[in-house]
């Protein structure tokens, strides 16, 4: 603990935003308010970015005819993501694996056109612009939990698909849609573990010393 440190209530309301928090797919519909979606969007904003290049762009999507065919996109790869995945494909297919059209707000969040020219910490790793993008993302994500409402990351779509139905310029990528709004209640833990699609592996089983594979 240092002098720099938030009060226990502040770190523990943290940890908790961080612990409760989860990718929904069953929404309730309603609004979200406007100085509400502003702060969430700047706590995004607000995400580090390796050299400065914030390299997020966020779309709203407020027009219903493109609210729709973003959902016609998503269920055509859901439909191929089924077929690829051969013996799980039915099991797959009664996931709700999505809330285009339930949700209150939904976003596309792209990379930049015109990446290549940000060279500082990307060098040798030039996918820290994805990353930023990932940061802002887990932002919103837990501005959102802690303001009571519930999020979901969408990758289901082909990202030249989507960036041509939302007229991005060349260079530029579409890499999540997000269904953002309120929710009934909150999964007690991941959808996936209650769907028992996955289980999750313990942080013991994930973390090294000093070479891959030494356990601590």
């Amino acid at each position: 603990m240092t002098e720099h440190a938030f009060s226990d209530a502040e770190r523990a309301a943290v940890y908790r935003a961080i612990a409760e928090r989860r990718d929904m797919r069953h929404f309730a519909g309603g609004t979200v308010a406007p100085e509400l979606l502003a702060r969430l969007l700047e706590a995004a904003h607000q995400a580090p970015s390796v050299g400065l290049m914030q390299p997020w762009r966020f779309i709203r999507i407020t027009a219903p005819a493109l609210r729709e065919a973003i959902h016609t996109l998503a269920e055509a790869e859901r439909l191929r993501t089924a077929a690829a995945l051969g013996e799980r494909s039915d099991a797959f297919m009664r996931l709700k694996v999505e809330g285009i059209r339930d949700c209150a707000e939904l976003l596309v969040v792209a990379l930049m056109d015109d990446r290549e020219r940000h060279v500082f910490g990307r060098r040798t790793l030039p996918e820290m612009d994805l990353a930023s993008l990932a940061c802002a993302v887990q932002n919103l994500w837990l501005a959102a939990r802690a303001e009571g409402l519930g999020m979901g990351w969408v990758s289901l779509f082909e990202p030249r698909a989507l960036g041509e139905l939302l007229g991005l310029p060349a260079g530029a990528k579409a890499e999540a849609v997000l269904c953002l709004g309120p929710v009934t209640e909150f999964y007690p833990q991941p959808m996936l573990v209650e769907e028992r699609w996955a289980t999750p592996r313990p942080l013991q089983e994930l973390l090294f010393e000093n070479h891959w594979g030494t356990s601590t």
